[in-house]
């Protein structure tokens, strides 16, 4: 680490303590910067600490989404995105005025949006949910009710498959990072590392393959469908010394650090999120200096979007 990041650091630590800030990163955040968080976490951990602070101002190092995701949350707290270019390709599959026209073809159905989506789309959906419990947010809904799952394409494909819901409507997006991990990726990985752990993010583009080797009993006591937050979980408490990572690359640095004896091998090297790396700990210690960029959802739509989440974080 260089002499100027090392100040960095020691001036965001300082910041923040003056400003009385919390600062909660994703697990995708660069290393330095998941050094100076007071959270890591996935979306759903993330909303929660962001529901629960007693600080004054939080500083979002994640994506746009998410940062209005915690100002909906603490309206009274002030929101800080450290790059406003920090976006999600995933985010923007769907829009506003695209979820109103959906709905209007399927009047009687019950909208559940995946938490990478806008303000906007939440205010017009009635549950919120994350990886980490889209099937129990699904399952939750009576079995007659028709649902619009939105915006990721894998994910709801494997919660309809999970669930085994056949009036489940999903939208066709898709995460431009996760959708480039392909089954012959991983293939080539299990042919060679045949006592590695296998997990595997829902939002990729291999999910349903897996479930489908999963079924055959040829991943049984290895393959994984998890969120990033249960891929930790699983690597702390798993027996196994190897595991072959199927998600952003970003997680591969807190997997090590909290499991030194074990290794851990990303699918693609290069399966990294252009948009979670443009925030860097400079821009950090600009976000803390100068208040900048602050996040503040109106709140016509922040009080609709709240109740989606609300119901989110009571079924998790």
């Amino acid at each position: 680490m260089t002499m100027l990041a090392i100040d960095f650091k020691e001036q965001v630590l300082r910041l923040k303590k003056e400003r009385n800030a919390v600062i909660l990163a994703h697990n995708y955040q660069l290393p330095e910067v998941q050094d100076v968080a007071d959270f890591t976490g996935d979306s759903l951990a993330l909303s929660k600490n962001a529901a629960a602070t007693n600080a004054d101002v939080i500083v979002f190092c994640g994506v746009h989404f998410m940062a209005e995701t915690a100002s909906i949350l603490c309206p009274q707290k002030k929101v800080l995105l450290p790059d406003l270019e920090a976006g999600c390709s995933l985010a923007s599959t769907i829009n506003a005025d695209e979820l109103a026209a959906w709905k209007q073809d399927h009047p009687d159905a019950v909208v559940v949006s995946y938490v990478n989506t806008t303000a906007e789309v939440k205010a017009l959906s009635d549950y919120c949910c994350t990886s980490s419990n889209a099937v129990k947010v699904v399952s939750s809904i009576p079995s007659d009710k028709k649902v619009l799952f939105l915006p990721d394409m894998f994910l709801g494909s494997y919660v309809a498959e999970v669930t085994k819901r056949k009036n489940m409507y999903i939208w066709p997006g898709e995460c431009h990072v996760h959708a480039g991990i392909k089954a012959e990726d991983i293939n080539k990985m299990l042919a060679t590392l045949k006592n590695a752990d296998f997990l595997v993010h829902p939002e990729c583009s291999c999910t349903s393959s897996t479930m489908y080797h999963m079924a055959k009993g040829d991943l049984a006591q290895r393959g994984h469908i998890l969120s990033t937050e249960g891929m930790m979980k699983h690597a702390r408490t798993s027996d196994a010394k190897q595991f072959i990572v199927a998600t952003e690359t970003g997680i591969l640095y807190r997997m090590k650090r909290e499991n030194p004896d074990k290794e851990f091998i990303p699918v693609k090297e290069d399966a990294t999120c252009r948009y979670m790396k443009k925030i860097t700990l400079e821009k950090v210690y600009r976000s803390l200096s100068q208040n900048v960029y602050e996040v503040k959802v109106p709140k016509a739509v922040a009080d609709k979007a709240r109740l989606a989440i609300e119901r989110m974080l009571a079924i998790s």
